[in-house]
């Protein structure tokens, strides 16, 4: 079987490098914000472009905190609106309630699922605040337009980057084009811990301050509490493993293009719709090689049985959730589409070529 992911085996590939920072660790006594989170901050940032990093406990986290900040800094107030595209994981909505905001959802482009500049503009109004630009998949396209907009009408650009680890477009990584950005080191994503963590990167430091503080109980001072904060750090261990793979991130990456390029250029079905990369879109890192097949369990089945595993990515669209019942009767048609028909197919920097080549030969040969 053909895993969609492999995890042991990425990690084994730095088993020896991760255990001796976790011996590190071990051996300092000192487990939480210490000198590993620190170094893999400035890492971090370093690698994004942005002037500062600040670890947290996980990407929802990261993009609660980076609003919580405005709302502090009495640029954003409950009630104020922020749009975000109606097919991102539910995550990056879940951020805009918790923070008493209101989520504006507007449809993606339909080729590239990425938020569609006009018609994110088309929903302004006056209590709109922010755009939440998610770079779903990993893919940054539109994000130039995004920035353009979001100056013009004098709002924030808030980058949800929890897929797009090292992605660039015209020479700037995800993380450095909007505001604020959240990122998720969540295990399966490219660049992945053991276990949960995030990240918030920008270059507005009354900004990152305040986040800082937010995430430590709202203190920047022990025993001193400037805001009604959270508890959202990420630890001394999260951080020493981070620092270790982020060496590989960039080779990996190539990896997953190299196996993205195979799959657009080779499977030929006339039932599977391959993702559009536009050349203006960038450098794609592929967290995700989506495909769109209207027979989806059929597909996904008979896959399964020919020795390729399959995900789907996301089967219930966020204004179809319970948790959102509120938003039953509205209706997204490109985002259903899109939820009703997308299967993952496998993508890894461990994958071999005679892997590639089997998932290839396989989706061409479905009947």
């Amino acid at each position: 079987m053909i895993p969609f992911l492999d995890l042991k085996a990425i990690n084994d590939r730095d088993r020896g490098a991760m255990l001796a920072a976790m011996q590190d660790v071990l051996d300092s006594g000192w487990y939480i914000r210490g000198e590993k989170v620190s170094t893999f901050e400035k890492e971090f940032s370093s690698y994004c472009g942005t002037e500062q990093c600040v670890g947290v406990a996980n990407g929802l986290d990261a993009l609660i905190l980076i609003l919580e900040a405005y709302k502090i800094m009495g640029l954003m107030v409950e009630g104020d609106e922020v749009i975000v595209p109606s097919n991102t994981y539910i995550a990056s909505i879940l951020a805009i309630s918790k923070a008493g905001l209101v989520p504006v959802l507007v449809e993606p482009h339909p080729y590239t699922y990425n938020l569609d500049a006009h018609k994110a503009e088309a929903a302004i109004s006056e209590k709109t605040k922010a755009i939440m630009h998610v770079h779903l998949y990993g893919q940054m396209s539109l994000i130039k337009e995004m920035r353009e907009l979001c100056d013009s009408k004098g709002l924030k650009l808030i980058e949800d980057a929890a897929q797009a680890h090292g992605a660039v477009f015209h020479g700037r990584k995800a993380g450095a084009w909007g505001d604020a950005a959240g990122f998720s080191f969540y295990p399966g994503k490219n660049l992945g811990a053991l276990g949960d963590g995030g990240a918030v990167c920008g270059s507005d430091h009354e900004l990152m301050k305040t986040v800082k503080s937010l995430a430590n109980y709202g203190s920047d001072k022990k025993y001193l509490n400037l805001y009604k904060g959270f508890n959202s750090r990420l630890d001394e261990l999260q951080a020493a493993i981070l620092s270790v793979k982020l060496k590989r991130l960039d080779a990996d990456n190539t990896l997953r293009r190299k196996i993205a390029t195979a799959y657009n250029s080779m499977i030929q079905h006339p039932e599977v719709t391959l993702p559009l990369h536009p050349e203006e879109a960038g450098s794609h890192v592929w967290h995700i090689y989506p495909v769109l097949v209207k027979r989806r369990e059929d597909f996904m089945r008979y896959l399964e049985e020919h020795g390729v595993q399959t995900l789907i990515h996301y089967p219930v669209p966020p204004h179809k959730q319970q948790a959102y019942a509120e938003w039953a009767s509205r209706a997204f048609p490109i985002s259903e589409h899109i939820h009703a028909t997308e299967v993952s197919l496998p993508i890894s920097p461990t994958m071999t070529d005679s892997d590639v080549k089997q998932v290839i030969e396989k989706v061409n040969a479905f009947r």
